[in-house]
């Protein structure tokens, strides 16, 4: 097996390259898997961009991102809720199985960490029936807790599980990323919880690199650069029951400001030396 067989590059890593530019570099280096992004599908197209991996050959492992699930208005959650099945929609016809949630920070003046989570729960009670209608699972994304405020109420994965449990595997599980669980000394015995009732629906990569810049969002190190040991959390996972793909996320001003099939090329050499090799 190559050892960039399980290997997924997330479109976000390499956001400066086009739909048609990201497909080529893929076929170039022997990358198999990709994760795609909403925005630029709809940019591309929905149906040219299914076309396009179709033919390629590539596998879209998986669609970000649904979920900002949390508001209080009635009409706000019921457009939140149409987005939502628009999503897995889109991810159904790009022949993914796993819809990734980012599930929402708390509504502006609201402090009520727990009702927003029941609001999620709401949601998803709608959500997942729909979703495994299609084929397609709804993947709960714990985001580290310097984002509960404005994008994700979720910050465990043991919250995140919580969440999941009370729905079918087949509809709702999780996404374990590194760099928002990584501080978690939990974690490792919520990986084996979700993996005992098949709840790892993906598996994300980037690394924690200090000092953080100044807009946190886009300061995802490369793979190697930072504090994460990536083949101990891939032995979590591994020892969890997973056997899917590892996509590579990456949100990095430095990486965006390079060229993007040079950047494609280095991220699938560190994934090659720091965890699969």
């Amino acid at each position: 097996m190559s050892d960039l067989a399980r290997f997924s590059i997330n479109q976000m890593t390499v956001k400066q390259l086009s739909m048609p530019e990201l497909v080529g570099a893929c076929l170039d280096l022997g990358i198999d898997n990709v994760g795609l992004w909403r925005e630029p599908v709809q940019e591309y197209g929905l149906d040219a961009t299914a076309r396009l991996v179709r033919e390629a050959g590539l596998t879209v492992t998986t669609l970000c991102r649904g979920g900002f699930l949390t508001a209080i208005e009635p009409e706000v959650q019921s457009r939140a809720l149409d987005d939502n099945r628009r999503a897995v929609d889109e991810a159904a016809a790009l022949g993914t199985d796993t819809l990734v949630l980012v599930c929402g920070g708390l509504p502006a003046g609201s402090t009520d960490l727990r009702g927003a989570r029941e609001r999620i729960a709401g949601a998803l009670a709608e959500l997942g029936p729909y979703a495994e209608q299609r084929g397609v699972r709804l993947a709960i994304e714990p985001l580290h807790p310097m984002y509960a405020a404005d994008r994700c109420v979720v910050s465990t994965l043991a919250q995140a599980l919580d969440l999941a449990e009370r729905f079918p595997a087949a509809q709702v599980g999780v996404a374990v990323d590194t760099y928002h669980i990584w501080w978690d000394d939990t974690a490792p015995r919520q990986i084996a919880r979700a993996g005992a009732s098949g709840r790892i629906h993906t598996f994300q990569l980037a690394d924690w690199t200090t000092p953080l810049p100044r807009g946190v969002l886009t300061g995802r190190g490369q793979i190697g650069d930072g504090s994460i040991d990536m083949r101990e959390w891939l032995g979590h996972v591994e020892k969890a029951g997973y056997t899917g793909a590892i996509e590579v996320e990456l949100f990095n001003d430095g990486l965006w400001a390079r060229d993007g099939r040079e950047v494609l090329a280095e991220t699938a050499e560190r994934f090659v030396r720091h965890v699969a090799g």
